[in-house]
Order: structure tokens, then sequence, then C-alpha cells
């Protein structure tokens, strides 16, 4: 194939060949969420239409099939295959028209269906399919899989919102599939193209009364709302038999999964904006048999959804850094929890419709406990349910829960009984499983704990769902509600529909893809559904040593493993949280969280060189990496990539050696402490502009950005002198870190820190340690920084208690204690690391606490009104400490609080240095930080703990922010 020649015709990203940086994007392009992992031949991100027009005739030519592919969360192995990827989630992303009156939307296909209807809210609309991914999820894969979600019950699937769709047909022909009256169709039929050759097999498929007969018969229920086996027949039957001929081709799109036309612009039907006012009845049941019982009970009460939650996701909340909070209204140790959702106008409505189904409950004595959450309260509770899949990742061992039964659907009143046969038959097999999702629907998410890394656990993968096929059917249910076929169900789509109607699905294949260059070997002609899973039985896994204590997850490996792919790494800024910056600004799948630990998974299971990281392809991958620390908490699985990249790159330089510029950086300490003998010379040169130029260059540094200076003199020669001018006796004592950068450079808020711990009753002292290690830790130099870090914990243990904490200034330095102590010393140490570790704490939470405890007042501030814009550093969003610095600023009565909704700063410590990485720096830092800050009144305090994220500032929007403390300290009486 000359993919050289399809690269001139082409005008977006193509990576097909042979270089580390092409072999990178093939394997992240290598899964999905599901369990299968097959490399493509290439990717492919189109700029536009005639991208994919080149694309379709390349195919053609070639005898290859196109992937398409937006967030790529999709269970059944949908986007996983040998050809070549097609991600529209870079490019296709316009919303075109907005029509209020009409209620409907034109967009592309690649926007994110939250991102939408944030957009679309100021019309007072909203898309309404929400699935659990909604945070990026995109529209072209919520049409391929006929995405439902939450709210189904009451607002349906993607297809009954599915208005027009323009598409490429696999010929390249460009067509408008929208409702078309049966004598539009019979005009269609009639043309010399492939569209009317489409309509006219169509029709004659639809009226022959044979298939007519075989679809009725053997298609789900009609009263089975979720139905997404197969092509969608039955649906154009149903819509010719209820007008006059006429049907929409749409209905045929959407669950079609990419198989039958490429979609270029949609059109979608949108609903009014629900009551502004909800409630969340959590109906406590004491088994899942009780939960069922009870979902019939809820449904006469007509809720806006009925979802359930089980013990095993319940349990891995406990503890989680995000989930434990969570938890508040969990009463008791439930075996399953029912959510259901009311909304409605006013408050006595809601409290009206939620009494009447506590009474029922109680009547029939369902649940033991039904606590009712409202306002903003409800979004904590749902992001438990949301978070399942990824929750569940955390169980150890190998045997897992796996997506395999998860998707078939059942009316629910059937739900009951065919959870009970459920549960036999995988007794049989002697499997536990993880039960869960849209309970209000007739459709769990059934999850069987299986180790498919063995022969035997293969097997019992295929076995279980060809026997759960013989469940659906008794029920007359559908083996995908949501989820779609795949390469996963697909195989038993003919024993669960029969041959005859798994003989028309072929048939409508082959009218719009006669060559199969739309997604090969899905829905039909797949392959047997246990080949090509992602862990090869035949490879026993090898110990991997490392520098950091991993046993905690098991193994590298076992963290690398928890990644579920359910793309959680793939939001955008407007849905707001943290992970992952480089991803929010270049849409690059190998930017996410999940290609990182997919690209490591790969290479640790299966390379066979002696050094396991030794591969310039993981670097690649690696490379944006800000290790923000934001996976370890947003990602449900807690997939820590930021110490899985310091990990991988000590052993990477352990081969390839360590560059100038890393030696540099992780050595900061050594060049502060030499700028800061002649801070007058130090200062002057990073100043100058052509002296500061001359070390950019040679740092390798960008040129637009500012060196640091240093301060006229250390904090700690500082304070030997400030202490002796002190005489007054305190009763409360802390032990100030002096970290590398409030030493050297952030001289004066050191100062400030102890001028106001001290003014506020509270005596310091600075015990004698070492650097925090954090740039050692951030370049990979991760042996060097061990040593320091157990020297650290050695000396300071000693001194410090639970009455004289460890206090530190900059959140990076401190809350190392936290997260990478525990880990990297040595097992006579661990205990005192732990104990070290809640000892620590920054000051923003040290003043927070003891303003709880009465021991600092208000009165001591002053009670002027001011406002202060607050980000929140990176390490202190991913340990929940940024309550805690609000908290801090709002002791005086009248400082207004207001927390930017921003992520990552962007500069992430040496990052924006970074001549290679300025870019996507200043890109990270103008997704929401930078702007709002520009957009502060003058008379706005900017508040920011990060010695980085106060330079971001300050060189992004050219204004000084201040640390919290400096703000504390201009308050005070």
């Amino acid at each position: 194939m000359d993919f050289k020649h399809l690269e001139t015709e082409f005008s977006g990203e193509l990576f097909y060949d042979d270089s580390s940086l092409h072999r990178a994007q093939k394997m992240v392009y290598a899964t999905d969420a599901s369990v299968y992992q097959e490399q493509p031949l290439a990717v492919a991100h189109p700029k536009d239409r005639n991208d994919l027009k080149t694309l379709i005739r390349f195919a053609n030519q070639n005898n290859i099939s196109l992937i398409p592919r937006a967030a790529g969360t999709s269970l059944a192995g949908q986007v996983v295959g040998n050809g070549i990827v097609v991600d529209i989630s870079r490019h296709f992303k316009q919303i075109l028209e907005v029509n209020k009156e009409e209620k409907w939307v034109r967009l592309e296909p690649g926007i994110i269906r939250d991102d939408l209807n944030a957009a679309l809210k100021p019309y007072g609309l909203l898309f309404a399919p929400e699935t659990s991914t909604a945070s990026r999820a995109m529209i072209g894969g919520m049409i391929g899989n006929n995405s439902c979600g939450l709210h189904s019950i009451v607002w349906g699937d993607t297809r009954q919102h599915l208005l027009e769709a323009t598409v490429l047909l696999s010929n390249g022909e460009e067509v408008v599939l929208k409702y078309r009256t049966a004598a539009d169709m019979e005009a269609k039929a009639r043309a010399a193209t492939l569209e009317g050759k489409i309509y006219k097999e169509l029709l004659t498929l639809l009226n022959d009364p044979v298939n007519q007969t075989v679809i009725r018969k053997n298609y789900p229920k009609r009263s089975l709302k979720r139905r997404n086996t197969g092509y969608a027949l039955d649906a154009l039957l149903e819509e010719m038999e209820a007008g006059t001929g006429g049907f929409n081709c749409c209905r045929l799109l959407a669950g079609s999964e990419g198989t039958l036309a490429f979609v270029t612009e949609v059109k979608l039907n949108l609903l009014p904006l629900p009551p502004a006012k909800d409630a969340l009845v959590c109906i406590h049941c004491a088994s899942l048999a009780d939960a069922l019982h009870a979902n019939n009970v809820v449904l006469r009460h007509h809720p806006m959804a009925s979802e359930l939650v089980d013990r095993y996701i319940m349990d891995f909340t406990k503890g989680h850094p995000v989930y434990q909070q969570n938890r508040f209204f969990i009463e008791g140790a439930p075996e399953a929890l029912l959510m259901v959702e009311f909304m409605e106008d006013t408050d006595e409505k809601l409290d009206e419709r939620t009494a009447a189904l506590i009474e029922d409950l109680k009547r029939d004595g369902l649940g033991y406990a039904w606590p009712v959450i409202k306002g903003p309260q409800t979004k904590l509770v749902w992001d438990i349910r949301k978070a399942g899949l990824g929750l569940i990742r955390n169980m150890p061992g190998d045997r897992q829960p796996v997506n395999l039964i998860e998707d078939c659907a059942v009316s629910p009143e059937d739900l009951p009984a065919y959870i009970e046969d459920l549960q036999q038959l995988l007794d049989g097999y002697g499997l536990t499983a993880s039960y869960y999702a849209h309970a209000g629907a007739g459709e769990l998410h059934v999850e069987p704990m299986i180790n498919l890394k063995t022969e035997e656990g293969r097997q019992v993968f295929r076995d279980v769902l060809r026997d759960t096929v013989g469940l659906v059917k008794k029920y007359n249910g559908s083996l995908s509600g949501e989820h779609g076929d795949g390469r996963l169900r697909g195989e038993f789509i003919a024993s669960a529909m029969g041959d005859a109607v798994y003989g028309l699905l072929q048939q409508v294949k082959q009218f719009f893809d006669p060559a199969g260059v739309f997604n090969a070997g899905k829905i039909v002609n797949t392959p047997q559904m246990n080949e090509q899973l992602r862990y090869d039985p035949q490879k026993t896994p090898r110990n991997i040593a490392t520098v950091f204590d991993f046993t905690a997850q098991e193994n590298i490996l076992r963290l690398t493993e928890k990644c579920s792919g359910s793309g959680d790494c793939r939001k955008s800024h407007i849905t707001g949280g943290t992970m992952c910056p480089s991803y929010m600004a270049t849409l690059q799948e190998k930017d996410t969280t999940r290609a990182r630990a997919n690209i490591l998974r790969q290479f640790l299971t299966n390379t066979s060189a002696e050094n396991p990281f030794d591969h310039p392809e993981i670097k690649e991958v690696m490379d944006l990496c800000l290790s923000c620390k934001a996976c370890k908490s947003e990602c449900p699985s807690s997939v820590d990539i930021a110490k899985l990249k310091a990990e991988f790159l000590q052993h990477y330089y352990d081969a390839n050696g360590i560059p100038f510029r890393s030696k540099l950086i992780a050595g900061f300490t050594r060049s502060q402490r030499l700028g800061i003998m002649v801070p007058g010379i130090y200062n002057a040169m990073a100043g100058n502009k052509f002296t500061s130029g001359l070390i950019k260059k040679i740092a390798g540094f960008a040129p637009d950005r500012s060196l640091p200076a240093v301060g006229k003199t250390t904090l700690r020669s500082w304070f030997e002198k400030y202490k002796k001018t002190t005489a007054q006796q305190y009763n409360r004592k802390v032990h100030l870190f002096c970290d590398e950068f409030t030493n050297y450079n952030d001289v004066e808020i050191g100062k400030t820190t102890i001028k106001l711990l001290n003014a506020l009753g509270y005596g310091v002292t600075i015990p004698v340690h070492k650097e925090s290690g954090r740039t050692w830790l951030s370049k990979g130099l991760v042996r060097q920084a061990q040593k320091i870090i157990t020297e650290n914990v050695a000396a300071l243990s000693k001194v410090v208690t639970a009455d004289q904490p460890l206090i530190g200034i900059e959140p990076s330095a401190l809350l190392t204690f936290r997260d990478e102590a525990p880990d990297l010393v040595p097992a006579a140490l661990k205990t005192n690391a732990r104990q070290l570790a809640a000892q620590s704490f920054l000051i923003e939470e040290f003043l927070a606490g003891e303003y709880e405890k009465g021991h600092i007042t208000s009165g001591r501030f002053t009670e002027a009104k001011q406002t202060v814009k607050l980000h929140g550093h990176c390490y202190q969003k991913s340990f929940g400490i940024v309550p805690s610095v609000q908290k801090a600023l709002s002791i005086p009565v009248n400082y207004y609080v207001e927390l930017i909704p921003s992520g990552c700063c962007g500069m992430a410590g040496s990052f924006g240095y970074e001549k290679e990485h300025y870019d996507v720096s200043m890109k990270v830092g103008e997704l929401v930080l930078l702007p709002a800050v520009r957009s502060a009144a003058a008379d706005t305090l900017i508040a920011a703990s990060g010695t980085s994220c106060r330079h971001q500032i300050k060189d992004g929007a050219k204004r000084q922010s201040l640390h919290p403390v400096e703000v504390l300290w201009a308050a005070l009486k």
C-alpha cells in the first residue's frame, strides 16, 4: 500500500510508517474500552470531508477497512481492528446551527455530548441521551452505538433524536439520510447511484411479507425500550407501518457502529431543559433481589431514572481519593442501592413524589433506608454510579470484571427473574459478578470476574456469553441494549435472533458496503469473540524490578492494567477537572492517561528486551505528561501516570543516559545555591535579554519564558537572624518545611508565612532537612530522589509529631511526604513515612483546621470587603485540599473567594520552561486560567499556592498573583 502517496493527498495527520512516533500512535489505537487489542495498519486524523473521501478511495483501491473512531469508549471492540483507524475527534467539532424555535441543532460528529449541552444551555435546550461517559463521549460515537444512558426511560435513545445525517457512502457518494415518503424513496430507487441501489434493496427487503414476519417474530418485543442488536430493521418496519410507507434511514444508521456509512454532519432533536430541582431517593437494600423488586415499584411512580449500584462498586469508593467523600449518604452496608431520580419545578412537588415512593416501598417491605438527596449533592451520588466501570477495576488479582453480558436487556418486569436465572448460570461456572446501572430500563451491567490471561478463562469468556443468549431469548430480550454488538456479540446474533434475521443483516451490510470498506468484522461476519484479546495466555508476566514500591497496586504491570479504557481522561476543559491537561490542549489520543497506561502495559507485557522500559515509543507517549497527579484522583481506577512516568524515565535513562537539561533541572537546588551567593549578579543576568537568552539557549529553555529570580538571602539565613529578635513564647508550635523553592526564590513568601504564624500565636522552627526531592522526581531521577527523601523521613520523623506538625508552603514539595515518600523509603522506615505523611500539612490546610478548632478567629483580620480569585495547584486538587485553601482565605469575614474553574496552569514545574513544550504549556494555561485572570477586575486579588502557577500567571497574563499567606498577612489587623 502506498501510504506515502496517500499522505500527499491528505491534509490531516497520517501515521503509518516505522518511526517511533508512528509506531506509538498505532499502539495507542490498538485498544478501546473493551478487552480487545489489535494494532491498526495506520491512524488518520482527517481535517475535512475531502480527507474522508480520499481515505474511502484509498480503502477501495487497497481492499482495506476504515474504522471510524470518536472517543474510543466502546465496550464491544467497535473501534479495534487491523484497518485504518479514522479519528474524527480532533477536527470535526463545529456546532453549525441551532434552531431554538424548532428545537434542533446541526453539528459535526466530533463534539462531546456534555460540551454540546453546555453550548445549548443558553437556548434552554439539551440533547437528551446521557451515557455515563457523557463528559467525553462524542455525538458520532453515540450515533454509532445508539447510546441511551441514565435517563433513557424518559428521554429515550440516540436513534429517537437523530433527525438527519449527512454521510459518505462506501463509494464516496455524499448523501443526506432523513425521513422520506414512499414516493420519495421510489424516485430515489430509480437513480443509477449507490444511494439509489440502497433504497431499492431496502424497499424490496422490507416490503417482502416473509421478511416482515421474520422481523416481527425474532426481534426483541416492542415493549423493550433498549434494543440495539443488529441493524434496526424493526424500527424501519414500525415507521413504515405507522405512517404511509416512508421511513428515515437514520433509524438504521443509529447503532450501525460505522459499518454502513461515514457520518460527517448530523441534525439532532432537542428537548427543553428539565425542571431546575431534582431529588434522589437512595433505596438501601439488603439483597440484589430486593432492589430489583423495588425497581418495579419505583417505575409505577414514573421517575426520571432508576439506577442500581452494587456492593462491589460501593466498596471500592472506600478510601478512594475522590469517591470516599461521595459516600456521605450510605447507611450501613447495603448489598445494593437503587438511585431513583425525580425532577420538578418546586421542592413541594419533589417532597410529595419522594414521600409517596418511600411510603409504597415501606408498605411492601423493600429497603431498610431511604435517604433523599437534593441539590448539588445529587452530583456526588451520581458520580459513584457513573464511575462504576472504572471503580471495579481496582479489584486485585488477575480475575477482573469483564464486559461480556453487561449489555443484555429485558423488560423491567422480567428483570428479577432474568437476573435470578443469570446468577444460577454464573454459579455453574463458579463466577461472581458485579451488577449495576439501568434497572429502570431493564438493563443491568453484569460484569463477571474472569481471568482472561488463561486459556481456561478465555474459553469461559465465550461459553458464558453463549449460554446467556438462551436466557435473553427466553425473555424475548435484546443481546445488546446500548453498548452494541461490535466484535464481542456479533458472533452470537444468529443464535439470539435466528439465521433468517442474521441473513437480512448481512444483506443490509451488502447493500451499503459491498466492498467491506467500513469497519469490517463488526456486527456481521465477525471473528470468534475470544480472539485478539489484550492478554496472551502463552506469555508469563515477568517480574519487573522497580525503584518505587508498587506493592499497593500488586506490581507496576498491574497498575497499568487497571486502566479500563473508559476515557475519563478525554474530557475537555469545558466539563471541568484537571485530567488530562495535555490532552485538553492537543486533542491527541497519545496524550491521554489511557494511552500512557496502554503503551506501558503493552511493552511491559510483550517486550523481550532486558530493560522493558527501553523503548522510544513509550517516551513519545509520555513526553507531554505534565505529572500533574490529576489521574491519581480523577481516574476512577487511580492509574497514577506521574508515578509511572518517573519510574519509566529512570530506567530509560539507565539505558540511554541522562540528558544535560534533565540534570540541570533536577539539580535546581545547586544552581540556586550558587546564584544566591551573588543575588545581584544572578538576577541581573536572569533579567537581561542577552544573558538570559544565552542561558535559555544553552539549557534548551523557551525564549519567551522568564527565568526565576533568587532572593537577597536564603530563608534559612534570614530565619536564623529573625528568631533572635523574637522573645515571645508560644503555646503552640509547628515545624516549617523549608523547601528549595521557598528557600531560594520565594523567600519573601517564606518570611511572610513565619510572621503570620507567629502573629497568630504559633512558634516556628525550621528543622534540619534536605531539599524535597521534587525536582529529581519530576525529571525521572528517582534513585537520587529516593536518597534525599529517605534522609528527610529519617530526620523529620524524629521531631515532627501530631502536636508539632510539619507545615509546608509549596504544594509540590510538601506533598512529596504524602505521595511518593511511603513508596520510596526502605521497609524499615515505611511506618515513619506514613506517620510523617499524616502529620504534614500545607499552610492553608493547617490554618483552616485551626480556624475550625477555634484557635484562629476572624476577629484577628480586617472586615474590609475583598474579592479573591483562587487557582488551585494540581497537587492540591489531587489531594482534595482546595476547599481548605478556600476556607483559609475566607477567614476574613468579608473576603469573597471565587475558585477559578481551571485545571492545570500548564507550567508544571520545568515543563513550561522547556522549548519544545512551551506552546503546549501556554495552550493549557489559555484553556481557562489565563483568560480568567485577564478578565478579573484590577482590584481583585489573584491567589495561587504554587510557585509554578504564579510564574505562569506572570508570564501569560502579565499580572502578579499572591500566595494565600500573603493575602492573609495583608488582611491581618
